[in-house]
């Protein structure tokens, strides 16, 4: 016992630790564009950017009925147990034992003479005579512990510790993620709204444009030629309706998985035409979002875990302590099992270092280098995204913006040019032919427009996300 002690106190007082390799800084641009405003619009909660009340309670109950975030609420429960397996591995594991055994011996034994030999002794009498067969019963507590040395054991424990953090931010991810899906699915339904209403409009203008042919015709103005035309037309701008009704019910049910309820409709609120973009959009800079995109400080802490992991390899190399002591009472007769003179008290220290297994060792090292390198890629890759996805959606706000002021004048053109049109064509100075290019240009503009407009809202959307916002 004093010399398990000893070894224990000389091999803690050189106690070599396999300290994991710091996280590398990947650099980052300065800007974005040209701002280098700190202040990110990632950093205000949702309900501040989207103003659509009806698009704000859709987020919260998508955030308490959502099932993927409910699955990533289990993965955390899993990286907590993880952790709480690796701190239980520091400590003693006691199992409570009881036993029995019996054993005869043969006469030409070690034990058999031993045994013979200790009975014919004058001091050893009554319940000390050991009977042949030997029972041998045992109950008490037997310990298993492994000595961390180098370290070895807490880098477990840290490394546990490191993936359940990630795991938080796992569900950080998730719950950005279903933020803007969820926004994008609404301004995407507004947007389909809307193109129903442009397509209606023009069917009863191309209704009553077919009804004043069919007259003309009659007056023999025109032929059936014009007729069937106009007819086709009408019936194509029909059809587009009712793809425009499909789009919808599909949204509508996206919307609906999103919140984990089977298809109902779904409340809107004002049209995407009368939808306001904030007046400002403010980035920050490219630093903020190590710090606040939940999927880069995941990659970061599953790199963390990778690099101590690598430790860990290391360190099974290297010699383990392992100490068994056990406390109980130990007898050969039932009689005299719960004596205080049965009580067995002992320890057994083993020190163990691999030789014929190193290959396994070495394989288990170069996975886990491996693995290291892995995550240290997908940190630089994520990074590299996060940044590229604020760029391109700074810059497609803005070009939205000015795609949009130049749809509404074309549109306005437009406008004035069917209702110009279809002033000659009753004048009998234009075609019919002319009539049905203003009207089909008229509603391929207004829908343009519609799009370009869900286009502004999408690509705010997206830079919340790639800010990091939308998880607070």
């Amino acid at each position: 016992m004093l010399a398990v002690g000893l070894l224990v106190s000389l091999l803690s007082g050189c106690r070599i630790l396999h300290n994991p390799v710091a996280t590398p800084v990947v650099t980052t641009p300065q800007s974005y564009v040209a701002s280098t405003d700190s202040a990110s619009m990632g950093d205000r909660p949702f309900q501040t950017l989207f103003a659509d009340s009806n698009l704000i309670a859709l987020i919260d109950t998508a955030l308490a009925r959502n099932l993927d975030l409910k699955i990533a609420l289990q993965r955390i429960t899993v990286a907590r147990a993880n952790y709480g397996i690796s701190q239980g591995a520091l400590l003693p594991q006691v199992d409570a034992v009881a036993t029995a055994g019996l054993d005869r011996f043969g006469r030409y034994t070690m034990n058999g003479v031993g045994n013979f030999d200790t009975n014919l002794s004058d001091n050893v009498t009554g319940p000390s005579l050991i009977p042949n067969p030997t029972p041998d019963f045992f109950a008490g507590f037997r310990a298993s512990w492994e000595v961390d040395i180098w370290g070895k054991l807490r880098n477990r424990r840290r490394a546990a510790y490191n993936r359940m953090l990630a795991s938080q931010e796992g569900r950080n991810v998730v719950i950005t993620a279903l933020t803007a899906e969820l926004a994008r699915l609404y301004y995407t339904l507004l947007a389909l709204d809307a193109e129903g209403e442009i397509i209606r409009d023009n069917i009863g203008l191309q209704q009553k444009a077919l009804e004043l042919v069919a007259v003309q015709k009659s007056a023999g103005r025109v032929t059936e030629l014009a007729v069937q035309q106009f007819r086709a037309q009408l019936l194509g701008t029909r059809s587009r309706e009712g793809r425009v009704r499909q789009q919808i019910i599909e949204t509508e049910n996206q919307i609906n998985v999103l919140l984990g309820r089977y298809p109902q409709p779904i409340a809107r609120g004002v049209s995407i035409r009368d939808q306001q973009l904030p007046a400002s959009v403010v980035a920050g800079i490219p630093a903020q979002l190590v710090r606040r995109r939940p999927d880069i400080r995941q990659a970061e802490r599953e790199l963390e875990a990778a690099n101590v992991d690598v430790a860990v390899a290391q360190a099974d190399f290297l010699p383990s302590l392992n100490l068994t002591p056990y406390v109980g009472l130990n007898a050969f007769r039932p009689s005299v099992l719960l004596s205080p003179a049965s009580l067995a008290i002992g320890v057994l220290g083993s020190l163990a270092a691999p030789v014929f297994n190193r290959r396994l060792l070495k394989g288990n090292l170069a996975i886990s280098l491996a693995q290291s390198r892995e995550a240290y890629l997908a940190y630089q890759r994520v990074i590299l995204t996060g940044v590229s996805e604020v760029v391109s959606n700074l810059k497609g706000l803005e070009n939205y913006r000015d795609v949009a002021d130049l749809q509404t004048q074309e549109v306005m053109v437009l406008r004035q040019a069917a209702t110009t049109s279809d002033e000659l064509f009753a004048a009998n100075y234009a075609t019919y032919l002319e009539v049905i290019t203003a009207q089909r240009s008229v509603l391929d503009a207004e829908l343009a427009l519609i799009n370009t407009k869900q286009a502004q809202f999408l690509s705010l959307v997206d830079l919340y996300r790639a800010l990091g916002g939308g998880w607070q």
